[in-house]
């Protein structure tokens, strides 16, 4: 009946449940109600939806309204977004095999150059602060050798430091770099030690800590030469030219005793003075005397420091030690200078104290095994053995007054 009164009614379309369940409401009614009571139930009904959509268009006409507007614009956004859509898709994809093929390329089966550049950047950064304490030990080195004084101690302490990176790192730019700058203030080091070698008055403490740290620096600047031989030599070679440079500084009063035995060769026999000869040998036996024994003391000193300083006792030997021809080289010039510039004296008591300080000399260096007063006796000085007599005699007599008094203390004290 219901499908007869929709087709009455002229009703297109599907049969939608609502509109269906309605018309088999009106079938059902009789004809009486239909005319009387469902007219009145649809104007109620209908004023009640009226009343119900003027209440939710009041509380809510804003939501509705924007809800009406995203609506509106769906028509354009989902085509967005089905496109964004299908390019996510894409975009996976590609994203998968890039991550495929980064995990290939950097994997450690296979370390790229990219990798292993990356690889040195982080540990050069990891190691920046001590990279930057390496860098600074040059300065810090030189700063050891410039300061005054000198702290030689911590400077072959940081070279040292220096010497065994080099060792452990032997391919190292920035080490090799260090090395090079360490080895200029090294040689810088030693300079200074050998021009402290050449001090006028040298004494035999700070000899013996100047030889020392030659010593730490020897294996490191000779080679193919023993630091004994070395060091001995150098020390030789210093306190001789400083002996030698003193004795240049003569050079006024010597060309003045020239001229004396210029005019000596002219006048002959008649020759009476001297003066100038005079001054010139007393002061030159005194340098002579001063750093002669001074040299050979020290010398001695710092030989027996060598404890791998070798003894050579072999006669045939071609090369002697130093401190066997070193006396010689030292007489020979005094006597060489005595033979030519004594005879010009003639005042016998300019001559006698002359000769009373190389009397004094060679007992200096008798002390060191080279008394070389019986070789006065080829130099023509005839007086020599009467001098050395009565200074012997002199000095027994000094000992038995000594004696004496000693003697006589003793028996006071009792």
């Amino acid at each position: 009946m219901a499908e007869a009164l929709r087709d009455l009614l002229g009703l297109e379309g599907p049969a939608d449940p609502v509109s269906t369940a309605y018309l088999t409401h009106l079938v059902e009614q009789p004809v009486e109600a239909l005319l009387t009571s469902e007219p009145q139930q649809l104007s109620q009904a209908s004023h009640s939806l009226l009343l119900s959509i003027q209440g939710l268009s009041k509380k809510s006409h804003k939501p509705i309204v924007e809800s009406a507007k995203s609506h509106g614009s769906l028509r354009n956004t989902l085509p967005t977004l089905s496109r964004s859509a299908s390019e996510l898709t894409d975009g996976v994809a590609r994203l998968d095999n890039e991550a495929e093929k980064f995990s290939l390329t950097f994997s450690k089966a296979n370390e790229g150059k990219l990798l292993l550049r990356r690889k040195r950047a982080l540990r050069l950064l990891q190691n920046s602060e001590r990279l930057v304490e390496v860098m600074e030990l040059p300065p810090l080195l030189s700063s050891a050798v410039n300061t005054t004084p000198p702290n030689y101690s911590m400077t072959l302490d940081l070279y040292a430091h220096i010497r065994r990176l080099a060792s452990i790192y032997p391919d190292s730019a920035l080490v090799a770099s260090i090395l090079k700058d360490a080895d200029a203030a090294i040689r810088q080091m030693a300079g200074d030690l050998i021009v402290a070698l050449k001090a006028p008055n040298l004494k035999l403490a700070p000899a013996l800590r100047t030889v020392g740290w030659l010593k730490r620096l020897a294996p490191d600047l000779v080679t193919g030469v023993p630091t004994a031989d070395a060091l001995s030599v150098l020390f030789l070679v210093c306190r001789v030219a400083t002996f030698m440079k003193l004795l240049d500084a003569l050079e006024p009063l010597r060309e003045l005793a020239d001229n004396e035995r210029s005019r000596q060769d002219k006048v002959g026999t008649a020759w009476s003075s001297g003066q100038q000869t005079e001054r010139y040998l007393k002061r030159f036996i005194e340098i002579f005397r001063e750093h002669s024994f001074s040299i050979a003391s020290v010398f001695k000193s710092i030989s027996a420091s060598f404890p791998e300083h070798e003894k050579l006792d072999d006669p045939l030997l071609p090369i002697p030690r130093p401190l066997a021809t070193l006396p010689l080289y030292l007489v020979d010039l005094l006597l060489e200078t005595l033979q030519m510039y004594l005879p010009t004296i003639k005042d016998q008591a300019a001559r006698e104290s002359i000769l009373t300080q190389v009397l004094y000399c060679s007992g200096s260096l008798a002390r060191l095994g080279a008394d070389f007063g019986l070789l006065l006796s080829h130099v023509g000085v005839d007086e020599w053995a009467d001098l050395v007599k009565r200074h012997r005699l002199l000095a027994g007599r000094l000992e038995s007054v000594i004696g004496d008094y000693r003697g006589a203390q003793t028996v006071a004290s009792k």
